[in-house]
């Protein structure tokens, strides 16, 4: 299975990176719902990183906060193209399946709690340089490994064609 996946010819496993990134997503923001009251927070490493049970009922940062119908729909499309194009792009490419992956997981962690709970819980706090940063989550992270991986690759690809162009 390792090089059919590396080959990029086995489009299940990056359904299986969106559904690890899921599970472990909403298996982390039931931990916190159910040990946290909200507003609390737990100091890993001092003036750095903590835990802290936080709700947005928006988007990053809480734009759009209540826009729910928005979200739904928005999410909804991004789910389509996201699985569309792990079926018909992602074949023969490591790094874009699993960038798309990311961003599937990512947004559907997301989407479930938008659906159910009609809020994202978030508790990942970080400071960096004294700058309190958003709160946030694993399907957040995902999302942003996923974005950045798929700049990665469209740089990558960019680069390809040049040379190829050029040879």
């Amino acid at each position: 299975m390792s090089s059919r996946f590396e080959s990029g010819g086995n489009k299940l496993g990056y359904f299986i990176i969106a559904l690890f990134v899921i599970a472990l997503d909403q298996f982390t923001k039931w931990l916190i719902v159910k040990n946290l009251e909200l507003g609390d927070s737990i100091e890993v490493i001092p003036n750095f990183f903590y835990i802290t049970s936080h709700r947005n009922t928006g988007a990053a940062w809480g734009i759009l906060a209540g826009q729910m119908w928005f979200f739904y729909i928005i999410t909804i499309l991004v789910v389509i193209g996201l699985a569309y194009y792990i079926i018909k792009h992602a074949k023969n490419n490591l790094l874009l399946g699993v960038s798309l992956g990311l961003m599937l997981g990512g947004a559907i962690g997301n989407f479930i709690d938008r659906v159910w709970r009609k809020e994202v819980v978030d508790f990942i706090h970080v400071y960096i340089f004294n700058y309190s940063f958003p709160v946030f989550n694993i399907a957040d992270s995902a999302l942003c490994i996923g974005v950045g991986l798929l700049i990665i690759y469209m740089i990558l690809e960019e680069k390809a064609e040049k040379e190829k162009k050029n040879a």
